[in-house]
């Protein structure tokens, strides 16, 4: 996180605990000067006994956490209309999926570890949301709404319905006075939450995170970074060994948040994907299989993703069939046509080089 100031600040847990406990035995004892020998004496060795308690980890960063977060993952479609920069809770959701729509992107920012009141301005849903999404097992949707056969997508699948018309004034919806609609919707993270049917489970991991001490495989090579084209968007992320964080940039400016808190993120997973058609709208092809980079402290993987069932997470491994793991903190995901990136090496003039 950022402090206040505009700085950056590493998200940290505590190690496993160690309970010690420990029971020692008694000594010897003699008798004074008599014809009665002193009796055999038993001396007890000290015994001690380590319980190593495993770290309660979110299941969406990898980070530790004092206690298990059992609410379900609340996902928000976020507008990236110029109209609707700078947005709210980019920088506060554990995940995030940047998505080509109609000549722009838009993001579709996952929550479980922390709030954001408000977030937004909320958009609507996409066909691609829903083949997207399933996997984080029935998540609350957050969005402004959609065409009939969008709207009936999403309410046949398991994610749960969580739409202005539906949610309203329960899920904190409002209009921003200070912008224009539609580029104006907010909501609450916190009143969301509350709307979750009885039953509603947490995420499971999407990720596979890196253990502490655990050493960075040699497949993976120093990076400065990756420029992106997007549908409308050029996108870059740049490494910054300051913060140990990724920074976010679009069409050459540095992307803030409504604090004014540059966009940053611990991982960096580009998978490049194809897109079909339904109307006017992209739609992105997430089952399958297909070329993925995993940018993480400083080092870039190249490798592939797979899928084969949208309930299930993608699998990314890297050229030597390892799975690629990721840094315990938050992710953003591209879902970058292919062909569409280009990473370079650290000290390298992100200027003497063009968009792919």
């Amino acid at each position: 996180m950022f402090l206040a100031q505009r700085r950056l600040a590493i998200a940290s847990g505590l190690l496993a605990v160690l309970v010690m406990s420990a029971c020692s035995g008694g000594g010897a004892s003699t008798s004074d000067a008599s014809d009665t020998a002193a009796p055999d004496t038993t001396v007890a060795e000290s015994t001690t006994t380590t319980t190593t308690i495993p770290a309660i980890l979110a299941p969406l960063t990898g980070l530790p956490v004092t206690a298990a977060i059992t609410r379900p993952a609340l996902v928000v479609k976020i507008d990236n209309h110029p109209k609707a920069r700078p947005q709210w809770g980019l920088n506060q959701a554990d995940i995030v999926f940047e998505e080509n729509v109609e000549m722009l992107t838009r993001f579709a920012a996952v929550f479980h570890t922390n709030d954001s009141d408000p977030v937004g301005p909320i958009r609507s849903g996409r066909k691609q949301d829903v083949d997207l999404l399933e996997s984080l097992n029935a998540p609350l949707f957050a969005w402004s709404g959609g065409n009939v056969e969008v709207t009936n997508l999403i309410r046949a699948s398991t994610m749960i319905d969580l739409s202005y018309s539906t949610a309203n004034k329960e899920g904190g919806y409002r209009r921003e006075g200070s912008r224009s609609a539609p580029h104006n919707l907010l909501a609450d993270t916190s009143k969301l939450w509350t709307l979750a049917p009885a039953g509603a489970l947490p995420p499971p991991a999407q990720f596979v995170y890196r253990a502490a001490d655990e050493v960075i495989p040699a497949t993976a090579r120093e990076t400065g970074g990756v420029k992106l084209t997007m549908d409308g968007v050029r996108v870059l992320w740049e490494w910054s060994s300051d913060f140990s964080r990724f920074l976010r940039s679009q069409d050459d400016k540095a992307h803030v948040d409504v604090d004014d808190v540059r966009v940053n993120a611990a991982n960096v997973v580009v998978l490049y994907v194809s897109y079909s058609k339904s109307g006017y709208s992209p739609v992105a092809k997430t089952l399958g299989a297909g070329e993925a980079w995993v940018l993480t402290a400083g080092k870039l993987f190249q490798g592939t993703w797979e899928r084969d069932d949208a309930t299930k997470p993608f699998t990314l491994k890297d050229t030597a069939g390892n799975v690629m793991k990721l840094t315990p903190g938050n992710t953003w995901v591209e879902l970058t046509r292919v062909g569409k990136g280009v990473s370079y090496l650290p000290g390298t003039a992100t200027t003497s080089f063009q968009y792919p």
